[in-house]
């Protein structure tokens, strides 16, 4: 496959996982499926915005410019038929590394997230009652959060999502940086003949 029809191709798998990430996210703020009676009892890691900003916005920016590469015209500059290609699939390679930061940063806060646990109401105080993740292989722990209803499952759920799906565009704007440096270096499906040949 050309590396411009590549990246095309994860720039089309990104952007559906950028708007469920930010779905995930959005729905975090819900504790429960319930509007929270106070800002306080929301998760603190929901308010760092990983599904929205570092999964979510961030990760379009990479995804439209993979998705321009295809189209891109290799056919003129400085003389040389292959430059303005090249020159667009390093560039690729400096938006898959912000890509990258921005999944990477929404996947350490899901982790983090999953190991503290959710912030509920234990029947005294609102609180972080499970400590190191303790909760994950004893389901019996969960109880211990009377308020907001299956908030544990809620949670869990939601930021599971978030690190498997930050996880899968970490691994595609990792496969964009090898991709662009191969498009760098050798152009795009032998772009110098390019000229007026579909690719």
């Amino acid at each position: 496959m050309c590396t411009g029809g590549c990246a095309k191709c994860l720039g089309t798998t990104l952007i559906p996982l950028a708007v469920l990430c930010t779905l995930a996210n959005i729905l975090l703020f819900f504790p429960g499926g319930k509007v929270a009676e106070n800002n306080l009892h929301i998760t603190d890691e929901v308010w760092y915005f990983g599904g929205i900003l570092g999964s979510g916005v961030v990760m379009i920016f990479p995804a439209l410019v993979f998705l321009g590469l295809k189209n891109n015209d290799c056919c003129g500059c400085c003389g040389n038929e292959s430059c303005g290609k090249r020159f667009a699939m390093f560039s690729s390679i400096i938006f898959a590394a912000v890509g990258f930061l921005g999944a990477a940063y929404c996947f350490v806060l899901s982790a983090v997230a999953i190991n503290k646990g959710p912030k509920c109401n234990t029947g005294t105080e609102w609180t972080y009652p499970f400590h190191d993740g303790d909760y994950l292989s004893n389901h019996t722990l969960w109880s211990t959060c009377q308020s907001p209803e299956n908030i544990v499952p809620w949670n869990l759920t939601l930021f599971s999502l978030l690190l498997v799906m930050s996880g899968i565009q970490a691994v595609l704007c990792g496969i964009q940086v090898v991709n662009g440096l191969f498009g760098t270096i050798c152009g795009d499906c032998k772009c110098c003949g390019c000229c007026g040949v579909s690719i």
